[in-house]
Parts: C-alpha cells; sequence; structure tokens
C-alpha cells in the first residue's frame, strides 16, 4: 500500500519505518524546520535509511520517500497526520489541498480535528482520528528509534461513520491492531495524555525543575494523593461523554484496553505496570514541554469549553489550566481548542454523524 506520514517527529518516523518495514511504500513528509532536522537531514542523505531499535532487535530499512514537499501526498491510498496537536489547524490547511476524496486521512491523535477538516475543506473528505500513538518511541540519534512499547489495540473514531467497514477493510493491512469507536468524539476524548499528562506535568513542576529533567514522571509522580486529582478530572471526561451519549470509559479501563488483551486484570494495575516499565523516557525535560504547551490547551481547554457548552462543571480542568498557564506565565486559554475555533456548527455536523450511525 501507499502511505504518506505527515510528521517527520518521534512517532512519524517511528511508523514510517514500522510501516516501511512491513513493505509498504511510504512517504515522509517533513513541514517545518522547527524541531528534528538533524534527523530529517540524515534521512535525506541517506535515502530513507532508518532503524528501529526495540527489545534487543535492530530492524534497518528505508523509507522510500523522504521530502518537504507537500504534492507528494496525492496518488496514496492513506495519510497519516503526525505533528503536535498544537499545529494541526496549520499543518490541515497546508495538505488539504493535496487530499482527496479517495484517500483515508488519519490524525493521530485527533483532539477532534475533524472540525478543522470541515471548517478548510468542503471535500467529502474520509477522517479518521485515533486516541494515542501506536508507538511509544523516541529519537536516539539520527536514524535511530528506539521504541519503547507498542499498544496492544489502538482505537480509532471514523468520520463520516457509515465508512468504517470501509476504512477497517483499508487499515487492515497495515498490520497495526485497530479497533473502533462509535465515533471521533469518543477517540478525541479519551486521548490519555489530556489526562496523565496534565496531571501529572502540573503536579511535577518542582521536580523538573530541580532535576532539570533528569527525572521520569511516570516512575515517581502518581502517589496516591495525585490520584486522586487525575480521577477527579477523569470524572468531568467521563460526565461529559456520557452527557453527549457515549460509553462512560474510565481512564484506566481505555488504558487497559490499549495496554493489555488480558480482560482479567485490574485496570488500575495495568496502568501502575505500564507506568513502571523500565523503558519509559525520562521528561518532561522542562516545564514548558508539550505534556503542558499541547495537552493543556488542546485537551483541557476543549474539555472545560465542551463543558461550559453543556453546562458542566469542570472545576479540576479549570483549576489545572490556571496552574499550568501561571506557570507557563500565558493564556493558553488564547492557545486552546474552543468551540469558536473548532467551528460549533463542525462539532454539530460530527455530533449529528455519530447519533445518525
Amino acid at each position: 500500500m501507499k502511505i504518506a506520514v505527515v510528521g517527520a517527529g518521534n512517532g512519524g518516523c517511528a511508523v514510517a519505518a514500522d510501516l516501511s518495514l512491513k513493505g509498504h511504500e511510504v512517504t515522509l513528509l517533513k513541514t517545518s524546520h522547527s524541531m528534528h532536522n538533524a534527523n530529517f537531514e540524515h534521512l535525506e542523505k541517506k535515502q530513507g535509511e532508518i532503524t528501529l531499535w526495540e527489545g534487543d532487535e535492530k530492524k534497518t530499512t528505508h523509507i522510500h520517500r523522504v521530502t518537504r514537499e507537500v504534492e507528494e501526498l496525492e496518488g496514496n491510498e492513506v495519510v497519516i497526520l503526525y505533528v503536535q496537536t498544537n499545529h494541526h489547524e496549520a499543518v490541515l490547511r497546508k495538505i488539504l489541498p493535496h487530499i482527496h476524496e479517495d484517500q483515508i486521512l488519519l490524525i493521530n491523535p485527533g483532539y477532534l480535528s475533524t472540525a478543522y477538516v470541515l471548517k478548510h475543506t468542503s471535500k467529502n473528505l474520509t477522517v479518521v482520528e485515533a486516541t494515542s500513538s501506536f508507538i511509544d518511541c523516541r529519537i536516539q540519534e539520527p536514524g535511530l528509534i528506539k521504541v519503547g512499547f507498542r499498544n496492544v489495540r489502538n482505537p480509532l473514531g471514523v468520520f463520516p461513520r457509515e465508512r468504517q467497514e470501509y476504512v477497517a477493510e483499508k487499515l487492515e493491512a497495515l498490520g497495526v491492531p485497530f479497533a473502533y469507536f462509535s465515533s471521533v468524539v469518543e477517540a478525541a476524548l479519551h486521548n490519555p495524555n489530556m489526562i496523565v499528562h496534565t496531571v501529572g506535568a502540573v503536579m511535577s513542576i518542582p521536580r523538573i525543575e530541580n532535576t532539570k529533567g533528569d527525572y521520569c514522571m511516570y516512575h515517581e509522580v502518581f502517589t496516591p494523593s495525585v490520584w486522586n486529582i487525575l480521577e477527579k478530572l477523569d470524572e468531568e471526561k467521563m460526565d461529559i461523554i456520557e452527557h453527549l451519549g457515549y460509553e462512560r470509559i474510565s481512564y484506566v479501563e481505555a488504558c487497559k484496553f490499549r495496554n493489555t488483551l488480558d480482560d482479567t486484570k485490574n485496570a488500575k494495575e495495568i496502568f501502575f505496570w505500564y507506568a513502571a516499565m523500565p523503558t519509559r523516557a525520562k521528561g518532561p525535560l522542562s516545564v514548558d514541554s508539550r505534556y503542558l504547551s499541547e495537552d493543556v490547551p488542546q485537551g483541557l481547554v476543549m474539555l472545560e469549553a465542551l463543558g461550559k457548552a453543556l453546562g458542566i462543571a469542570t472545576p479540576m480542568s479549570t483549576s489545572l489550566i490556571e496552574l499550568a498557564s501561571a506557570a507557563l506565565g500565558r493564556n493558553l486559554r488564547s492557545e486552546g481548542r474552543t468551540p469558536e475555533r473548532l467551528g460549533s456548527e463542525n462539532i454539530q455536523r460530527i455530533l449529528e454523524d455519530s447519533q445518525r450511525g
């Protein structure tokens, strides 16, 4: 299959390499010069040579095409958007003229970016949103990607929902274990980073600064008291999900679904097993990391705004937004996803689509 991956950061490079190893013809597109330039230049010079390091095994492959030319998206069957969610709207504006109705646009993670697609194109596109990255990884050095963990199931939402069966048949060829929610709304609100990154990073601020990032949030921060905060935030998320007519699923149950096939295990124990893995990367390396600068405005601001529109109180979301904004010295709401920025009519269209399904 011909697949394009938009975004040459950690996740984008890992997925491009993984799909190349599986025999797919992959185009890796970098849309900016802001990060990971040394790695991308290495790939350009080495004709796409890249190595995945997983456990004790290293596998080397060649990405078919490495480019900055957005026109290269045309002709691919699947286009996977793998850039930080802060930049989704800007990148979608750039690539949508080159996405056609016979392609599948998979946004990972989604955070309801289907609304941006509806906002910026009148094409009748097939949009898929993922809850989280398929592969937990880091670029160790140019051309070398260290894999920490792979989800055993990757939940997706499809818009319009009537195309879910078609999408499932097409994406099966990717060799990634997918599962399907009833809507891209569920996929957006079950993004784990909105819960675990925001609480963990806010509660880690002194530790991050004192260690200068020589610290693993997942290993240390989720003490019983911090866990109480996480559960309060998760209740707000579930209140909104339930109000919208979707199944009330907790953070830990969603984590268990992604991370293990053993349904007999306790969901909270699965999270702490996942958090304690020795392969977990250090960090956040600074307070102004994507854990706050991305997941607060793109996740919590969206959650707070939806709560306000639905008449559902979100005091924990509001508190975390205020704390993160104060710590970073800027108003994260001004950067965030709101019904006004996403387009209330686009959100309504998405909700109506899932209800028809």
